[in-house]
């Protein structure tokens, strides 16, 4: 039967994904599309077409060394290339659509001309695609390269994504035209084609009248911004798994649980192979998959400890001794509060469901007049603290409210709560805005000033600057929730410029990278060597070599690190072992007394001497996020193993089993603070659930 004369019951004709950072990105997750889609009856599959922006060649090299099943048709050449992929060879007419209007030797000279311009490596490019790289362009810089180059003579168009990738391309020929081109030859009509991407090249798309669309959980702002006023499915899922739920939801795959593929170290990412034992591989013994089931339960129980009317505690009320300043601990507080909410919202328990809206409502009900949301809220008073550690204010208090009230919204589609509370929201936004002094996009931090508050770090947080750049994300899509498309498109554009800024600033590189004229003092540092890792500090007049471990989980789970930095920064983390004995240090290496980073106030009640603490104390709630990092870089038994030595860290207490205690000492190993800590039970139910391990029997039992 013809191609276009098939009629499978979900009547889609093809299905376009974009490769890297969509389907590809994490080998566990591209094998199980491959099952999902192979298992599908041939009749049933849609036509097959992937949209790369690298070209045809190097996409037919990647297909051999991945599962990716083999395609009906490649774009390649971000539009420019368009290869049949039944029949093994380009489709040439296509080609011979894009002479008008196009001279690569003019555009070379046009752009050769820009200050600024750097032209990319020669097989980056052809004779229908000149590929340029352009730091942090601003959208009339982009106006301006596409006036000279119209007034040169050419009919061109700009694609720009990543802020830094400009491609040149014949009018009409990015990926969106050729997949109108192609469907036009096929006889399909584009409200029988289904499109999946991430990036700003991927927009073009998503922009075809009619076509259904699937934005995979770790899209780019740029992507967003283009498609806020369209419809389209926002998958709650990354890379390949966000495009299994994507066509699940719109019939094409039948719905059902995507059980992980262990990839093993044979088919293990070459960088990563040599750090691992054998021990780091192996299916779980059912007595280990019991105690992993058995803290999962007890989890639980330590959430319900810490219900209240009002929302979630930060620790156990019944449980803990209060004695001076641990009256805070009874208190609803926002940093914990979100994080708990987050964790929890995959659990459909009504009581827990009501924690979390209480939580918030409690919180935003006491915003202050300038915005700021409280970093505590007393259960026993309501009265409303704003203030942390010598009344400095807790900045990452309402970074973490705008994220979670997001997530809390997008999961249950309580949109009379929004509108409730869009106003205050606004206000938090407002504030937070207010705390980038200089306009640099990045917010200035008092010392002191979030959840490490006995921790002296200040100016430019990385922790806090990531949080700004998904807070940013997150106002973004409730702006769109409420259709207000304009102000959605401008938080959205604000967030990419943030999350280059983030990159540019706290991943040093002797590659070329320049820094703004106050960070020169950087700039001469960071020519010692390439970072690693995204450093944990930096001040116009200094920066922080140190590691920040939760600053740098968090940028990937955030998306604000691609997939190949974020595996060279675990690279780092696992080879100097901040997951031992237990996962996971907050900071290393931990600051020694003499130190210029020392503090003469790290020695208040001892909490901050090396290895307690904020300094480079093991902290279970960044445990749980550390085990979803690294099941994310498509490493699931290695994620495996972590959650299981997480339990074990859970089990333990001062006074009793599973205590979940708020941290654990680096040297000893014996657990330290507060027990029964919400945050680290409700991190330890995430990260059973991204790993499908919890207390509930597995389909394949």
């Amino acid at each position: 039967m013809p191609d276009s004369a098939r009629e499978p019951a979900h009547g889609v004709k093809i299905f376009c994904s974009d490769l890297d950072g969509t389907l590809l990105g994490n080998p566990e997750a591209t094998s199980r599309f491959r099952t999902a889609w192979l298992n599908q009856p041939t009749g049933q599959r849609p036509l097959l077409v992937y949209a790369s922006g690298r070209l045809v060649q190097d996409v037919i090299d990647l297909l051999s060394a991945s599962p990716l099943p083999w395609p009906d048709y490649i774009i390649g050449g971000v539009g420019t290339q368009l290869y049949d992929g039944r029949r093994k060879r380009p489709w040439k007419a296509y080609t011979e659509r894009l002479k008008a209007g196009w001279n690569r030797e003019t555009v070379t000279a046009v752009m050769s001309g820009i200050a600024g311009v750097v032209p990319q490596p020669p097989e980056f490019c052809h004779a229908w695609k000149s590929s340029w790289f352009l730091e942090n362009a601003a959208p009339e810089m982009l106006r301006e390269i596409e006036d000279a180059l119209t007034l040169a003579g050419l009919n061109v168009s700009l694609v720009y994504s990543s802020m830094r990738d400009l491609d040149v391309l014949p009018n009409g020929a990015d990926k969106g035209g050729a997949l109108a081109w192609l469907a036009r030859q096929l006889s399909i009509e584009l409200c029988s084609v289904i499109v999946a991407g991430d990036s700003g090249n991927d927009a073009s798309l998503f922009l075809l009248p009619d076509v259904r669309g699937i934005v995979v959980e770790n899209a780019q702002p740029e992507l967003i911004e283009s498609v806020v006023r369209i419809p389209t499915f926002n998958s709650t899922k990354i890379l390949a798994d966000g495009v299994l739920e994507g066509l699940q939801h719109y019939g094409v795959i039948l719905p059902g649980p995507t059980v992980a593929e262990p990839c093993g170290p044979d088919a293990m990412d070459p960088t990563l192979r040599m750090l691992f034992t054998e021990s780091a591989f192996g299916s779980l013994r059912s007595d280990e998959r019991a105690l992993i089931a058995e803290g999962y339960r007890e989890a639980l129980r330590t959430i319900r400890r810490n219900i209240t009317p009002h929302g979630f505690t930060a620790c156990s009320l019944t449980e803990n001794e209060v004695t001076g300043t641990d009256i805070n601990y009874r208190s609803v507080w926002a940093r914990d509060g979100a994080i708990t909410i987050i964790g929890t919202l995959e659990l459909e328990d009504s009581e827990i469901r009501h924690a979390q809206k209480q939580t918030l409502m409690t919180l935003l009900d006491r915003v202050a007049a300038n915005g700021q949301i409280p970093s505590n809220v007393r259960i026993d008073d309501l009265a409303p603290d704003y203030s942390g550690i010598g009344g400095i204010c807790s900045v990452d208090s309402g970074l973490w409210v705008i994220i979670a009230f997001h997530a809390y919204v997008r999961k249950t589609n309580d949109v009379t709560l929004l509108a409730d509370y869009a106003e205050r929201l606004g206000r938090v936004m407002t504030w937070l805005c207010a705390l980038d002094a200089n306009n640099d996009l990045l917010l200035e931090i008092p010392e002191a000033g979030d959840w490490t508050d006995l921790f002296g770090r200040s100016y430019h947080i990385l922790y806090d600057e990531v949080l700004w750049y998904r807070a940013n994300v997150a106002w973004g899509r409730l702006l769109e929730m409420q259709n207000r498309f304009e102000e959605a498109e401008e938080c959205l554009r604000r967030s990419k410029a943030i999350r280059s800024k983030i990159l540019t600033t706290f991943w040093p590189t002797t590659n070329g990278t320049v820094l703004p004229d106050r960070f020169q003092f950087v700039q001469q540092q960071s020519a010692i060597g390439d970072s690693s890792y995204l450093l944990a500090e930096v001040t116009p007049f200094s920066f922080n070599w140190r590691c920040d471990v939760l600053g740098n989980i968090q940028a990937f789970l955030s998306n604000v690190l691609d997939a190949d930095r974020a595996r060279t920064a675990f690279r780092f983390m696992w080879g100097v072992g901040v997951n031992e004995p237990y996962p996971v240090t907050n900071l290393y290496p931990p600051v020694q007394s003499g130190d210029p980073d020392w503090r003469p106030y790290y020695i208040v009640n001892l909490l901050n001497l090396p290895g307690h603490y904020h300094n480079g104390g093991i902290w279970p709630f960044i445990g749980g996020m550390w085990v979803r990092f690294i099941n994310r870089l498509g490493l699931y038994e290695v994620a495996c193993r972590e959650l299981l030595k997480l339990a074990q860290l859970n089990r333990l207490g001062k006074n009793h089993e599973w205590e979940f205690n708020e941290w654990v000492h680096s040297k000893t190993g014996r657990p330290m603070g507060k027990c029964y800590q919400a945050w680290s039970a409700s991190s330890y139910l995430h990260a059973c659930q991204e790993l499908q391990l919890n207390d509930e029997p597995r389909d394949d039992e």
